[in-house]
Protein backbone atom coordinates (compact mmCIF):
# COMPACT_ATOMS: atom_id res chain seq x y z
CA UNK A 1 0.00 0.00 0.00
CA UNK A 2 2.89 2.44 1.15
CA UNK A 3 4.36 2.03 -2.90
CA UNK A 4 1.13 2.15 -4.16
CA UNK A 5 0.61 6.26 -2.18
CA UNK A 6 4.19 6.71 -3.52
CA UNK A 7 2.95 6.16 -6.77
CA UNK A 8 -0.02 8.38 -6.21
CA UNK A 9 1.86 11.20 -4.89
CA UNK A 10 4.75 10.94 -7.49
CA UNK A 11 1.73 11.03 -10.43
CA UNK A 12 0.52 14.26 -8.85
CA UNK A 13 3.69 15.82 -8.35
CA UNK A 14 4.74 15.06 -12.03
CA UNK A 15 1.14 16.90 -12.77
CA UNK A 16 2.16 19.82 -10.57
CA UNK A 17 5.82 19.80 -12.20
CA UNK A 18 4.18 19.17 -15.70
CA UNK A 19 1.08 21.17 -16.16
CA UNK A 20 2.01 24.72 -16.18
CA UNK A 21 5.29 23.85 -18.56
CA UNK A 22 2.19 22.04 -20.77
CA UNK A 23 0.00 25.29 -20.55
CA UNK A 24 2.85 27.21 -21.78
CA UNK A 25 3.78 25.01 -24.60
CA UNK A 26 0.26 24.82 -25.45
CA UNK A 27 0.01 29.00 -25.78
CA UNK A 28 3.64 28.89 -27.81
CA UNK A 29 3.46 26.40 -30.61
CA UNK A 30 -0.62 27.55 -31.01
CA UNK A 31 0.29 31.12 -32.00
CA UNK A 32 3.60 29.01 -34.07
CA UNK A 33 0.85 27.48 -35.63
CA UNK A 34 -1.61 30.58 -35.87
CA UNK A 35 1.44 32.39 -37.79
CA UNK A 36 1.45 29.99 -40.43
CA UNK A 37 -2.41 29.77 -40.44
CA UNK A 38 -2.20 33.49 -41.15
CA UNK A 39 0.76 33.23 -43.32
CA UNK A 40 -1.27 30.88 -45.35
CA UNK A 41 -3.91 33.50 -46.20
CA UNK A 42 -1.15 35.74 -48.40
CA UNK A 43 -0.83 32.73 -50.93
CA UNK A 44 1.19 29.39 -51.11
CA UNK A 45 4.77 31.26 -51.72
CA UNK A 46 4.61 33.14 -48.64
CA UNK A 47 3.67 29.59 -46.50
CA UNK A 48 6.24 27.75 -48.79
CA UNK A 49 9.08 30.22 -47.69
CA UNK A 50 8.37 30.50 -44.14
CA UNK A 51 8.38 26.64 -44.38
CA UNK A 52 12.08 26.94 -45.95
CA UNK A 53 13.15 28.55 -42.85
CA UNK A 54 11.96 25.85 -40.36
CA UNK A 55 14.96 23.97 -40.20
CA UNK A 56 17.26 26.93 -40.00
CA UNK A 57 15.45 27.89 -37.18
CA UNK A 58 15.46 24.59 -35.38
CA UNK A 59 19.09 24.68 -35.61
CA UNK A 60 19.44 27.80 -33.52
CA UNK A 61 16.39 26.06 -30.96
CA UNK A 62 18.86 22.65 -30.78
CA UNK A 63 21.72 24.67 -30.04
CA UNK A 64 19.82 27.22 -27.46
CA UNK A 65 18.06 24.34 -26.04
CA UNK A 66 21.43 21.97 -25.61
CA UNK A 67 23.05 24.64 -23.94
CA UNK A 68 19.60 25.16 -22.01
CA UNK A 69 19.91 21.25 -20.69
CA UNK A 70 23.21 21.31 -19.43
CA UNK A 71 23.16 24.78 -17.80
CA UNK A 72 19.89 23.36 -15.88
CA UNK A 73 21.05 19.68 -15.21
CA UNK A 74 24.24 21.52 -13.43
CA UNK A 75 22.16 24.13 -11.47
CA UNK A 76 19.51 21.38 -9.89
CA UNK A 77 23.07 19.19 -9.45
CA UNK A 78 24.29 22.11 -7.84
CA UNK A 79 20.69 22.52 -5.58
CA UNK A 80 20.86 19.21 -4.46
CA UNK A 81 24.02 19.15 -3.73
CA UNK A 82 23.15 22.54 -1.60
CA UNK A 83 25.58 24.16 -3.46
CA UNK A 84 23.24 27.67 -3.78
CA UNK A 85 25.68 30.48 -4.45
CA UNK A 86 27.27 28.46 -7.00
CA UNK A 87 23.90 27.66 -8.82
CA UNK A 88 23.57 31.18 -8.69
CA UNK A 89 26.61 31.75 -10.52
CA UNK A 90 25.92 29.53 -13.13
CA UNK A 91 22.75 30.82 -13.97
CA UNK A 92 24.70 34.26 -14.67
CA UNK A 93 26.71 32.20 -17.02
CA UNK A 94 24.40 30.54 -18.94
CA UNK A 95 22.45 33.91 -19.76
CA UNK A 96 25.58 35.93 -20.64
CA UNK A 97 27.73 32.96 -22.69
CA UNK A 98 23.98 31.90 -24.44
CA UNK A 99 23.08 35.27 -25.71
CA UNK A 100 26.49 35.73 -26.95
CA UNK A 101 26.46 32.04 -28.67
CA UNK A 102 22.61 32.31 -30.30
CA UNK A 103 24.07 36.23 -31.59
CA UNK A 104 27.06 35.03 -33.37
CA UNK A 105 25.00 32.32 -35.02
CA UNK A 106 22.20 34.30 -35.94
CA UNK A 107 24.92 36.70 -37.68
CA UNK A 108 26.03 34.09 -39.54
CA UNK A 109 22.93 32.60 -40.90
CA UNK A 110 22.02 35.94 -42.07
CA UNK A 111 25.28 36.01 -44.15
CA UNK A 112 25.08 32.85 -45.78
CA UNK A 113 21.34 32.96 -46.46
CA UNK A 114 21.43 32.46 -50.25
CA UNK A 115 23.31 29.64 -50.44
CA UNK A 116 21.91 27.95 -47.82
CA UNK A 117 18.14 28.12 -49.26
CA UNK A 118 19.23 27.36 -52.82
CA UNK A 119 21.04 23.87 -51.50
CA UNK A 120 17.70 23.69 -49.96
CA UNK A 121 15.79 24.05 -53.21
CA UNK A 122 14.29 27.11 -52.88
CA UNK A 123 13.40 28.89 -56.00
CA UNK A 124 14.12 32.86 -57.19
CA UNK A 125 10.79 33.72 -56.12
CA UNK A 126 10.50 31.99 -52.65
CA UNK A 127 14.01 33.82 -52.25
CA UNK A 128 12.62 36.91 -52.71
CA UNK A 129 10.37 36.37 -49.91
CA UNK A 130 12.57 34.85 -47.41
CA UNK A 131 14.76 37.47 -47.95
CA UNK A 132 12.15 39.99 -46.48
CA UNK A 133 11.57 37.71 -43.80
CA UNK A 134 14.56 36.18 -42.63
CA UNK A 135 16.12 39.40 -40.75
CA UNK A 136 13.15 40.20 -38.54
CA UNK A 137 12.81 36.25 -38.00
CA UNK A 138 16.55 36.14 -36.77
CA UNK A 139 16.06 38.76 -34.39
CA UNK A 140 13.17 37.14 -32.92
CA UNK A 141 15.06 33.66 -32.67
CA UNK A 142 17.78 35.27 -30.98
CA UNK A 143 15.14 37.25 -28.47
CA UNK A 144 13.23 33.58 -27.83
CA UNK A 145 16.42 31.78 -26.80
CA UNK A 146 17.40 34.86 -24.01
CA UNK A 147 13.47 33.77 -23.02
CA UNK A 148 14.19 30.10 -23.23
CA UNK A 149 17.77 30.52 -20.85
CA UNK A 150 15.95 32.35 -18.34
CA UNK A 151 13.14 29.67 -18.39
CA UNK A 152 15.83 27.40 -17.80
CA UNK A 153 17.32 28.36 -14.56
CA UNK A 154 13.41 28.97 -13.41
CA UNK A 155 12.80 25.01 -13.86
CA UNK A 156 16.51 24.18 -12.47
CA UNK A 157 15.47 26.52 -9.53
CA UNK A 158 11.75 23.89 -9.05
CA UNK A 159 9.66 27.21 -10.24
CA UNK A 160 7.40 25.85 -13.92
CA UNK A 161 4.99 28.48 -13.18
CA UNK A 162 7.23 31.21 -14.54
CA UNK A 163 7.98 30.32 -17.42
CA UNK A 164 4.82 28.63 -18.67
CA UNK A 165 2.65 31.91 -17.76
CA UNK A 166 5.37 33.97 -19.45
CA UNK A 167 4.72 31.44 -22.61
CA UNK A 168 0.94 32.38 -22.49
CA UNK A 169 1.58 36.19 -22.41
CA UNK A 170 3.73 36.33 -24.97
CA UNK A 171 1.95 33.93 -27.11
CA UNK A 172 -1.26 36.12 -26.65
CA UNK A 173 0.70 39.59 -27.09
CA UNK A 174 2.02 37.49 -30.75
CA UNK A 175 -1.49 36.44 -31.45
CA UNK A 176 -2.81 40.36 -31.07
CA UNK A 177 -0.20 41.58 -33.31
CA UNK A 178 0.01 38.99 -35.83
CA UNK A 179 -3.28 40.26 -37.88
CA UNK A 180 -2.23 43.84 -37.19
CA UNK A 181 1.34 43.68 -38.58
CA UNK A 182 0.64 41.16 -41.24
CA UNK A 183 -2.36 42.31 -42.54
CA UNK A 184 -2.49 46.29 -41.75
CA UNK A 185 -5.43 48.37 -40.12
CA UNK A 186 -7.47 50.92 -42.08
CA UNK A 187 -5.69 52.63 -45.08
CA UNK A 188 -2.19 50.73 -43.49
CA UNK A 189 -1.39 47.81 -45.64
CA UNK A 190 0.64 45.74 -43.26
CA UNK A 191 4.00 44.14 -43.53
CA UNK A 192 3.19 40.94 -44.91
CA UNK A 193 4.97 38.17 -43.91
CA UNK A 194 7.66 39.81 -41.91
CA UNK A 195 4.73 41.24 -39.98
CA UNK A 196 4.85 37.52 -38.22
CA UNK A 197 8.18 37.58 -37.34
CA UNK A 198 7.99 41.54 -35.55
CA UNK A 199 5.16 40.47 -33.78
CA UNK A 200 7.40 37.28 -32.43
CA UNK A 201 10.00 39.72 -31.71
CA UNK A 202 7.67 42.08 -29.66
CA UNK A 203 6.28 39.33 -27.67
CA UNK A 204 9.57 37.37 -26.91
CA UNK A 205 10.78 40.77 -25.85
CA UNK A 206 7.86 41.64 -23.49
CA UNK A 207 8.39 38.07 -21.75
CA UNK A 208 12.38 38.22 -21.37
CA UNK A 209 12.02 41.91 -19.16
CA UNK A 210 9.42 40.29 -17.19
CA UNK A 211 11.73 37.14 -16.61
CA UNK A 212 14.29 38.87 -16.04
CA UNK A 213 13.45 41.16 -13.30
CA UNK A 214 11.52 37.72 -11.60
CA UNK A 215 15.12 36.28 -11.95
CA UNK A 216 16.62 39.12 -10.25
CA UNK A 217 14.06 39.84 -7.49
CA UNK A 218 14.38 36.60 -6.36
CA UNK A 219 18.40 36.22 -5.93
CA UNK A 220 18.85 33.26 -8.77
CA UNK A 221 21.76 34.91 -10.40
CA UNK A 222 25.09 36.30 -8.96
CA UNK A 223 27.98 38.21 -10.34
CA UNK A 224 30.56 37.36 -7.96
CA UNK A 225 33.23 34.89 -9.07
CA UNK A 226 31.88 33.91 -12.20
CA UNK A 227 35.55 33.93 -14.04
CA UNK A 228 36.56 31.73 -11.48
CA UNK A 229 33.12 29.41 -11.60
CA UNK A 230 34.01 30.02 -15.65
CA UNK A 231 36.82 28.04 -15.54
CA UNK A 232 36.05 25.41 -13.23
CA UNK A 233 32.20 24.41 -14.78
CA UNK A 234 33.36 24.86 -18.48
CA UNK A 235 34.65 21.19 -18.58
CA UNK A 236 31.88 19.67 -16.89
CA UNK A 237 29.48 22.34 -18.75
CA UNK A 238 30.91 21.00 -22.39
CA UNK A 239 30.43 17.42 -21.41
CA UNK A 240 26.62 17.66 -21.13
CA UNK A 241 26.12 20.66 -23.72
CA UNK A 242 28.54 19.06 -26.39
CA UNK A 243 26.13 15.87 -26.94
CA UNK A 244 23.22 17.49 -25.89
CA UNK A 245 23.24 19.90 -28.65
CA UNK A 246 24.86 17.65 -30.84
CA UNK A 247 21.23 15.35 -30.33
CA UNK A 248 19.37 18.97 -30.82
CA UNK A 249 21.08 19.26 -34.11
CA UNK A 250 20.21 16.51 -35.48
CA UNK A 251 16.63 17.25 -35.59
CA UNK A 252 17.56 20.69 -37.74
CA UNK A 253 19.54 18.53 -40.02
CA UNK A 254 17.00 15.99 -40.94
CA UNK A 255 14.64 18.69 -41.20
CA UNK A 256 16.74 20.28 -43.68
CA UNK A 257 16.95 16.70 -45.50
CA UNK A 258 13.48 15.79 -45.22
CA UNK A 259 12.08 19.29 -46.84
CA UNK A 260 14.32 18.77 -49.91
CA UNK A 261 12.81 15.18 -50.18
CA UNK A 262 9.53 17.34 -50.22
CA UNK A 263 10.42 19.88 -52.34
CA UNK A 264 10.93 17.88 -55.45
CA UNK A 265 7.31 16.63 -54.90
CA UNK A 266 5.76 20.74 -55.15
CA UNK A 267 5.29 23.90 -53.56
CA UNK A 268 2.16 22.70 -51.78
CA UNK A 269 3.68 20.03 -50.36
CA UNK A 270 6.50 22.06 -49.17
CA UNK A 271 3.49 24.20 -47.54
CA UNK A 272 1.61 21.25 -46.55
CA UNK A 273 4.70 19.70 -44.94
CA UNK A 274 5.53 23.21 -43.04
CA UNK A 275 2.27 23.20 -41.66
CA UNK A 276 2.34 19.56 -40.46
CA UNK A 277 5.38 20.62 -38.57
CA UNK A 278 4.18 23.08 -37.19
CA UNK A 279 1.31 20.72 -35.65
CA UNK A 280 3.71 18.17 -35.39
CA UNK A 281 5.01 20.17 -32.33
CA UNK A 282 1.66 21.45 -31.28
CA UNK A 283 0.12 17.82 -30.82
CA UNK A 284 3.32 16.91 -28.85
CA UNK A 285 3.10 19.96 -25.90
CA UNK A 286 2.67 17.22 -22.95
CA UNK A 287 5.47 15.45 -24.42
CA UNK A 288 7.41 18.93 -24.39
CA UNK A 289 6.14 19.46 -21.04
CA UNK A 290 7.77 16.58 -19.50
CA UNK A 291 10.95 17.04 -21.30
CA UNK A 292 11.38 20.34 -19.65
CA UNK A 293 9.97 19.75 -16.14
CA UNK A 294 11.40 16.13 -15.91
CA UNK A 295 15.33 16.63 -16.28
CA UNK A 296 16.06 19.72 -13.36
CA UNK A 297 13.73 16.97 -10.97
CA UNK A 298 15.86 13.97 -12.37
CA UNK A 299 19.26 15.77 -11.93
CA UNK A 300 17.98 16.72 -7.97
CA UNK A 301 17.84 12.89 -7.93
CA UNK A 302 20.44 12.36 -9.47
CA UNK A 303 22.66 14.62 -7.26
CA UNK A 304 21.05 13.26 -3.82
CA UNK A 305 21.62 9.53 -5.18
CA UNK A 306 18.04 8.85 -4.90
CA UNK A 307 17.74 6.03 -8.20
CA UNK A 308 15.13 3.98 -7.15
CA UNK A 309 13.03 7.37 -7.16
CA UNK A 310 14.97 7.87 -10.96
CA UNK A 311 12.97 4.51 -11.91
CA UNK A 312 9.64 5.09 -11.17
CA UNK A 313 9.45 8.86 -12.25
CA UNK A 314 10.80 7.32 -15.57
CA UNK A 315 8.19 4.77 -15.53
CA UNK A 316 5.29 6.86 -14.72
CA UNK A 317 6.36 9.35 -17.75
CA UNK A 318 6.63 6.79 -20.61
CA UNK A 319 2.89 5.06 -19.43
CA UNK A 320 1.48 9.07 -19.35
CA UNK A 321 3.43 9.90 -23.01
CA UNK A 322 2.30 6.82 -24.65
CA UNK A 323 -1.57 6.52 -23.60
CA UNK A 324 -2.05 10.58 -23.95
CA UNK A 325 -0.58 10.74 -27.36
CA UNK A 326 -2.26 7.62 -28.93
CA UNK A 327 -5.23 9.20 -27.40
CA UNK A 328 -4.67 12.66 -29.04
CA UNK A 329 -2.79 11.38 -32.17
CA UNK A 330 -6.12 9.07 -32.99
CA UNK A 331 -8.81 11.81 -32.20
CA UNK A 332 -6.68 14.49 -34.62
CA UNK A 333 -6.75 11.76 -37.10
CA UNK A 334 -10.48 11.53 -37.59
CA UNK A 335 -10.76 15.01 -38.09
CA UNK A 336 -7.80 15.21 -40.14
CA UNK A 337 -10.13 16.64 -43.06
CA UNK A 338 -11.95 19.60 -40.94
CA UNK A 339 -8.12 20.12 -39.48
CA UNK A 340 -6.56 21.16 -42.80
CA UNK A 341 -9.01 23.25 -43.74
CA UNK A 342 -9.09 25.08 -40.59
CA UNK A 343 -5.16 25.97 -41.34
CA UNK A 344 -4.80 25.93 -45.31
CA UNK A 345 -6.90 27.97 -47.82
CA UNK A 346 -5.31 26.13 -50.66
CA UNK A 347 -7.84 23.23 -51.41
CA UNK A 348 -4.57 21.27 -52.50
CA UNK A 349 -2.38 21.81 -49.53
CA UNK A 350 -5.64 21.16 -47.22
CA UNK A 351 -5.55 17.29 -49.21
CA UNK A 352 -1.83 16.87 -48.55
CA UNK A 353 -1.87 17.81 -45.42
CA UNK A 354 -4.80 16.09 -44.05
CA UNK A 355 -2.94 12.57 -45.52
CA UNK A 356 0.15 13.91 -43.16
CA UNK A 357 -2.31 14.35 -40.03
CA UNK A 358 -4.09 11.08 -40.95
CA UNK A 359 -0.42 9.29 -40.92
CA UNK A 360 1.63 11.08 -38.41
CA UNK A 361 0.06 12.49 -35.89
CA UNK A 362 -0.90 8.45 -34.41
CA UNK A 363 3.00 7.65 -34.46
CA UNK A 364 4.03 10.20 -32.27
CA UNK A 365 3.09 8.05 -29.48
CA UNK A 366 6.26 5.98 -30.20
CA UNK A 367 8.44 9.59 -31.14
CA UNK A 368 7.30 10.52 -27.49
CA UNK A 369 8.73 7.77 -26.10
CA UNK A 370 11.88 8.35 -27.85
CA UNK A 371 12.04 12.27 -26.78
CA UNK A 372 11.33 11.06 -23.26
CA UNK A 373 14.29 8.78 -22.98
CA UNK A 374 16.95 11.37 -24.58
CA UNK A 375 16.16 14.19 -22.44
CA UNK A 376 16.46 11.58 -18.96
CA UNK A 377 19.77 10.60 -20.81
CA UNK A 378 21.25 14.39 -20.48
CA UNK A 379 20.11 14.60 -17.23
CA UNK A 380 21.20 11.25 -15.79
CA UNK A 381 24.53 11.51 -16.09
CA UNK A 382 24.74 9.44 -20.08
CA UNK A 383 25.00 12.23 -22.81
CA UNK A 384 26.23 10.64 -25.32
CA UNK A 385 23.97 7.38 -25.19
CA UNK A 386 21.16 10.05 -25.69
CA UNK A 387 22.95 11.50 -28.42
CA UNK A 388 23.61 8.31 -30.33
CA UNK A 389 19.80 7.53 -29.77
CA UNK A 390 18.58 10.84 -31.14
CA UNK A 391 20.55 9.95 -34.45
CA UNK A 392 20.23 6.92 -35.08
CA UNK A 393 15.86 7.70 -34.51
CA UNK A 394 17.03 10.32 -37.18
CA UNK A 395 19.17 9.06 -39.81
CA UNK A 396 18.40 5.30 -39.27
CA UNK A 397 14.84 4.84 -38.35
CA UNK A 398 12.94 8.45 -39.77
CA UNK A 399 14.82 9.58 -42.90
CA UNK A 400 15.31 6.37 -44.61
CA UNK A 401 12.27 5.36 -44.75
CA UNK A 402 10.57 8.98 -45.47
CA UNK A 403 12.99 8.80 -48.27
CA UNK A 404 12.45 5.10 -49.51
CA UNK A 405 8.41 5.59 -49.05
CA UNK A 406 8.46 9.06 -51.29
CA UNK A 407 10.65 7.04 -54.01
CA UNK A 408 8.02 4.06 -54.08
CA UNK A 409 4.89 5.94 -53.84
CA UNK A 410 5.22 9.78 -53.69
CA UNK A 411 3.10 12.17 -51.20
CA UNK A 412 1.43 8.92 -49.72
CA UNK A 413 4.52 6.86 -49.47
CA UNK A 414 6.33 9.70 -47.87
CA UNK A 415 3.78 10.50 -45.04
CA UNK A 416 3.57 6.55 -44.54
CA UNK A 417 7.47 6.22 -44.69
CA UNK A 418 7.42 8.87 -41.81
CA UNK A 419 5.23 7.08 -39.24
CA UNK A 420 6.76 3.77 -39.80
CA UNK A 421 10.41 5.80 -39.22
CA UNK A 422 8.58 7.29 -35.58
CA UNK A 423 7.56 4.10 -34.68
CA UNK A 424 10.59 2.08 -35.18
CA UNK A 425 12.54 4.83 -33.21
CA UNK A 426 9.67 4.63 -30.40
CA UNK A 427 10.31 0.65 -30.09
CA UNK A 428 14.56 1.99 -29.67
CA UNK A 429 14.00 4.04 -27.12
CA UNK A 430 11.74 1.71 -25.13
CA UNK A 431 14.35 -1.30 -25.17
CA UNK A 432 17.14 0.85 -24.12
CA UNK A 433 15.17 2.37 -21.49
CA UNK A 434 13.99 -1.31 -20.75
CA UNK A 435 17.21 -2.25 -20.11
CA UNK A 436 18.15 0.55 -17.35
CA UNK A 437 15.41 0.09 -15.89
CA UNK A 438 15.73 -3.55 -15.18
CA UNK A 439 18.95 -2.24 -13.29
CA UNK A 440 17.19 -0.69 -10.48
CA UNK A 441 19.86 -0.28 -8.47
CA UNK A 442 23.12 -0.08 -10.27
CA UNK A 443 24.29 3.52 -11.05
CA UNK A 444 26.68 2.06 -13.55
CA UNK A 445 23.63 1.79 -15.77
CA UNK A 446 23.40 5.33 -16.39
CA UNK A 447 27.11 5.97 -17.50
CA UNK A 448 28.25 5.93 -21.16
Amino acid sequence: MAAVMHQKELAITLWHQTWPMAIGVLALLGFQLVDSAFIARLGTAPLAAQSFTFPLSFLIIGIQVGMGIAIAALISRALGAGEEERARRLSSLVLMAGGGVIGFLAIALWVLQVPIFELLGADETTLSYIHIYWAPQLVAAWLGALLYFSYSVSRAYGDTRLPGKMMVLSSLINLGLDPLLIFGVGDWEGWGLPGAAWATAIAFSVGLLISMHKIVRRQWASQRGLWREAQQSWRPFAGIAAPAMVSQLMPPLAAMLAISVVAGLGESEVAAWGLASRLETLSLMVILAMTMSLPPWLGRCYGAGDWGQIHQLMGLAIKVAVLWQLGLGVLLALVAPWLAMALAGNPDVQSELSLLIRFLLPSYAALGVCMLVVSAGNALGWPLRAMLLSSARLFICYLPCLWLGSQLFGWWGLAAGAAVGNLLAGFMAWQVMRRILSRPHRQAGFVN
